[in-house]
């Protein structure tokens, strides 16, 4: 949830422009299915009359190996090592213009399998694909990478320019009909597959109320669809649905929800939201977005005091497993705000940070800072050799993060 405020108006992201999107970015003419439906190939029938002459002597065998068929995840952990699982449970910041060393080195050096492109470009298109190009050059060929970015619209769109559709804000989207919204977002998930972007994190589906004052994270920057968890619920979902639609997996954020909490995360330590509940009914887009089979929640760092009092919400068992596994009944991967750089979460070391996400069944432990990777990674594999059962907690992680990546393909 790193933010870099941008100038100027927003204009309307609804058609193609000069030099913006193509024509392919218009909405489709019916609604796909679920978020994370992938469809199958349909198989080729021959329509041609089958032969009545015998006497042809059948083909001799064919000598040459077929292509190997992609491994499944479950195979594809079975030969990893430590350091190659415990690397899958991180993603790690690329500027949106460069690689970095220490982003280079992180990928390497620590088996890191996801990126976020962090910062925003004005590049455009071809220039965003240069860099996830040479990301991949970087990854294992077994195993792809997860290559993120914060492609939200309003003053949260990370690559523009030419190639990219100017997205209006969540506010203003919240204005669009739900089934032409979904067609804008398949249109703008286009644009992301063709840059190399194969995660957005993105819809935010947490609910500000009308009239609640300040709110920093989302509120006061327009990020939210709507007042009302049916106003999230419908225009978040569509926004997943056309991702999905695109090839681009979504992340809805940030459960629980930071629409009532008066700070921001990344700037302020001790922020707490003192309302929000176990049941809550701001919880509704998050239930709709996961019964709707989204990939991806990304979990907040606040502190819910009438749920888990003095946690951050990433480090609590009670609201990432009780609440998200268990309540919910999510199955997908779990990713963290940021734990880099964020103020709210600066009295933990990066290795602290880490292994409190894990612990409490998270499975993407994301940090705005390459250069911590070393040490979470570090950290992450001492934990796991010292303690079976947190062993466990890192082999199930590292599956379901694999078990994403074979459903887009990423595993060789």
């Amino acid at each position: 949830m790193r933010l870099l405020p941008l100038a100027g108006l927003l204009l309307v992201a609804a058609c193609t422009t000069s030099g913006q999107g193509t024509s392919s970015d218009a909405p489709p003419s019916s609604a796909p299915g679920t978020v994370s439906a992938r469809p199958s190939p349909t198989p080729r029938t021959s329509s041609a009359p089958p032969s009545t002459h015998r006497s042809t002597p059948a083909p001799a065998p064919s000598t040459k190996r077929p292509p190997p068929a992609a491994r499944s995840a479950a195979h594809v952990l079975a030969g990893m090592n430590l350091r190659d699982r415990v690397g899958q449970l991180l993603m790690v910041d690329c500027s949106t213009t460069g690689v970095s060393a220490a982003t280079s080195t992180a990928i390497g050096q620590d088996h890191v399998g996801s990126v976020i492109l962090d910062g925003t470009s004005y590049a455009g298109l071809a220039a965003t694909r240069t860099v996830t190009d040479q990301l991949r050059g970087l990854a294992p060929k077994r195993v792809g990478l997860f290559i993120s970015t914060d492609q939200e619209g309003g003053l949260v769109q990370r690559l523009q320019g030419a190639g990219f559709t100017r997205i209006v804000s969540g506010v203003d989207q919240g204005r669009i009909a739900p089934s032409t919204l979904q067609g804008y977002a398949q249109g703008w998930g286009r644009q992301l597959r063709r840059a190399g972007v194969n995660v957005n994190l993105a819809p935010v589906l947490d609910v500000v109320p009308a009239g609640f004052g300040s709110n920093p994270p989302i509120g006061d920057l327009e990020r939210e669809f709507g007042h009302t968890p049916s106003a999230v619920t419908t225009h978040g979902v569509a926004v997943a649905k056309g991702m999905a639609a695109a090839g681009v997996d979504a992340t809805v954020k940030h459960f629980p929800g930071l629409g009532r909490v008066s700070g921001n995360t990344d700037t302020t330590g001790g922020i707490t939201d003192s309302i929000t509940t176990r049941d809550d009914a701001y919880l509704a887009p998050f239930r709709a977005a996961i019964g709707a089979g989204v990939p991806f929640v990304m979990m907040s760092t606040a502190i819910y005091s009438r749920i888990d009092p003095g946690t951050p919400a990433a480090f609590s068992r009670t609201i990432v497993t009780g609440m998200l596994r268990g309540d919910l009944g999510f199955h997908g991967v779990i990713i963290s705000d940021d734990l880099g750089g964020a103020a709210q979460v600066a009295d933990y070391s990066p290795g602290q940070r880490a292994i409190a996400f894990v612990a409490a069944g998270g499975d993407l432990v994301l940090t705005v800072n390459a250069a911590q990777a070393g040490e979470m990674t570090a950290a992450l594999r001492q934990k796991a050799a010292a303690s079976p059962a947190f062993r466990k907690l890192v082999d199930a992680a590292a599956l379901r993060v694999l078990q994403a990546k074979q459903g887009r393909g990423l595993l060789g």
